[in-house]
């Protein structure tokens, strides 16, 4: 597919989006819109998988009559198949297009009432996972697609009508599920969530990193390596971060994440889905990560994370009894949860992995508890590897300027750490800045070569942070002062002798003129 098409396939998406935008704010159109997208690729992968197996006989899958006994037969045979293979099951009847077309009919006697048969399908494909190897990845998954809402209408008769419409249009657009290696539908997922986070102002950090900060996150976490056995993110919002770690290297064997936001933990599980993520490939959970961890007992080759700045935490003294706190001696301060994850992410982090973490600026230079646990990521474990600063802006919901962490158990450069200062690097566009593909390789080519650049990059020995009190503040290690021009003192004092000449003479002149008039001159 070309970037033009590409870019049609979003479009049009957006526009069929837009059929709910009047009725329902970002947020909660976003739930539909994403779940019936989400509900035609399963259908299309169901009938692609089962046409496959039907090959040998001749018939395609919806041409089964499920009513016959042989038709029965069938279905019963596929059904085992598809949830091996794929993890749920659809009937023919059940798949997208047939839903599309009943809605839309317009023949004398036909019954074009979808709504209920709908909900009753996205309820059959959870419930078609119970008791088999998918069932968490699909429990409650569609929770949030509320066909009895009256914001899609008042009656029942114009509910219907705005859905059969959506699911129309999106009927006929081609997800190109055949070109595996695009991944067409998997890009355009990934816009749709870009562009109900650009609306869904504060709302949208709860799920939702920047795609760019998300590129500079993976690039880092993947330097110098072409696979990876896991990758975790401990607040994964919608995935997107996870898979685009998976984005910069050739494979990964499984991604691992937690969500504290149930309709976000759904939106996660359907990105990976769709992203054809194979169920037994992904294990996320939703649960609050620091209150109650759900994979404490794995170690993880890569990590990253975009937690909430600043959260609140309970901070329990119950913690200093667990492993992930317990050697530092403080717990991070309730009010700003910020170094509790970091706390969560190194203990979690393998040997010989990787993890990139974003902060608030505050993290850096912050005192008290956090001072604490920056000593002794330093000093004591000498984990942290850079420090990056970002431009202030980039994020939905915040314009504070934002920083990253990066860490090692096992660094390779164990004498200094490397400072860099992005923050001026960016292109403004309307209200929000933006990392251009120029500032992201720039940050990512000076990471990995560990260089130095006069007003931007920095290698600080590990002992001149320790004697800066483990303040890690960039403007004190990576000098961006500007001089201003020098002032020639002489040139300056030649020039305001020559306007004062310049001034008499035109006072001579206005005294002449005054004096002719026969009038006082005004000085």
């Amino acid at each position: 597919m070309s970037e033009d098409q590409k870019k049609q396939l979003e479009q049009q998406l957006w526009n069929i989006a837009n059929t709910l935008r009047g009725k329902m704010n970002a947020d909660e159109f976003r739930d539909y819109i994403l779940g019936f997208v989400f509900y035609k690729y399963l259908s299309e992968k169901m009938y692609r998988y089962a046409d496959s197996i039907l090959k040998q006989d001749g018939i395609r899958y919806m041409d089964i009559k499920e009513n016959t006994p042989k038709g029965k037969e069938y279905i019963e045979a596929i059904k085992e198949e598809s949830l091996a293979t794929l993890g749920y099951f659809l009937r023919p009847s059940e798949l997208f297009s047939e839903v599309a077309k009943r809605g839309n009919s317009d023949k004398e006697g036909e019954n074009n009432f979808i709504l209920q048969d709908l909900a009753k399908i996205l309820v059959s494909i959870e419930q078609s996972t119970m008791g088999t190897a998918s069932e968490d990845d699909f429990d409650n998954l569609f929770e949030d697609l509320d066909l009895t809402s009256t914001k899609l209408g008042r009656t029942e008769s114009a509910k219907n009508e705005l859905i059969a419409k959506v699911l129309y249009h999106l009927d006929k657009i081609d997800f190109q599920l055949e070109n595996a290696e695009a991944d067409v539908l998997g890009d355009a997922y990934e816009y749709l969530i870009g562009q109900f986070a650009s609306g869904a102002g504060k709302k949208a950090g709860e799920f939702y990193t920047p795609q760019e900060v998300s590129k500079v996150l993976a690039k880092l976490v993947t330097t110098g390596k072409s696979k990876l056995k896991s990758v975790y993110d401990p607040t994964c919002g919608s995935g997107s971060l996870l898979l685009r770690v998976a984005k910069e290297v050739k494979e990964v064997n499984n991604f691992y994440g937690q969500e504290l936001n149930r309709t976000t933990y759904n939106l996660a599980r359907m990105n990976m889905i769709l992203h054809d993520v194979h169920y037994r490939q992904f294990n996320l959970k939703q649960e609050d990560t620091l209150e109650h961890p759900q994979h404490l007992d794995k170690r993880f080759e890569a990590i990253v994370a975009n937690p909430p700045f600043s959260a609140q935490w309970s901070a329990s003294p119950l913690f200093m009894s667990d492993d992930r706190f317990s050697q530092y001696g403080k717990l991070a301060p309730s009010s700003k949860a910020d170094f509790a994850f970091v706390q969560h992410m190194i203990y979690q982090l393998a040997e010989n992995g990787t993890m990139a973490i974003v902060l608030p600026h505050g993290a850096l230079f912050r005192g008290g508890a956090e001072q604490h646990i920056r000593k002794y990521l330093i000093e004591d474990r000498n984990y942290l590897d850079a420090v990056i600063g970002l431009p202030a802006n980039i994020f939905y919901g915040t314009s504070i300027p934002t920083c990253i962490l990066v860490f090692k158990k096992c660094r390779e450069n164990p004498e200094d750490v490397l400072f860099i200062d992005a923050s001026q690097h960016f292109e403004k566009v309307k209200t929000q800045n933006h990392l251009r593909d120029e500032d992201i390789e720039k940050i990512v080519e000076n990471y990995r070569k560990r260089s130095e650049e006069g007003k931007y990059s920095k290698l600080v020995p590990t002992q001149s942070i320790v004697d800066n009190d483990y303040n890690l503040n960039i403007p004190r290690y990576v000098d961006t002062f500007e001089a201003e021009d020098s002032i020639d003192i002489s040139k300056l004092a030649g020039e305001l002798v020559d306007l004062d000449r310049s001034m008499k003479e035109t006072d001579k002149v206005i005294a002449g003129f005054c004096k002719e008039l026969n009038i006082s001159t005004p000085f």
